[in-house]
């Protein structure tokens, strides 16, 4: 038998870390993974793959990476199921990762953000130069 997953993909949002009541850290995430082909419109699609990750490596991620940076996960398929809110059983399906590669260094990640916020920046100034040479 065989239950292996690995996956590259971005951070839909920042890892949500929490602990057991014994203490043992565990992080959830979502990973959008993008499909190998595109739909009948021409465009890409992505599945958004729930995982979990255990101990230090939960806490290594919460504290180096956010949303948007690029991972691999090499883990397995859990499948488990709780009594929701409403008495109704609830399953889930997740990726239980065993390990995590961090693919871009958080200073790639800054310097990606500083560009993005001084393109932001220099067109705000350029609307002001048009708004004051046309008043």
């Amino acid at each position: 038998m065989l239950n292996r997953v690995v996956l590259v993909g971005r951070l839909t949002k920042d890892p949500e870390l929490s602990y057991t009541p014994n203490g043992t850290a565990v992080a959830n995430f979502t990973v959008a993974v993008n499909r190998p082909f595109s739909n009948q419109q021409g465009e890409r699609e992505a599945d958004f793959i729930n995982c979990v990750i255990w101990r230090k490596q939960a806490e290594n991620l919460v504290n180096y990476m956010k949303k948007g940076s690029m991972i691999g996960i090499d883990g397995r398929i859990q499948t488990r199921s709780f009594e929701g809110q409403d008495g109704k059983r609830v399953f889930v399906t997740e990726v239980v990762a065993e390990s995590v590669q961090f693919l871009e260094s958080k200073t790639s990640e800054e310097s990606k953000s500083n560009k993005q916020q001084n393109a932001s920046l220099n067109q705000n100034k350029s609307n002001k130069n048009v708004l004051d040479n046309e008043g």
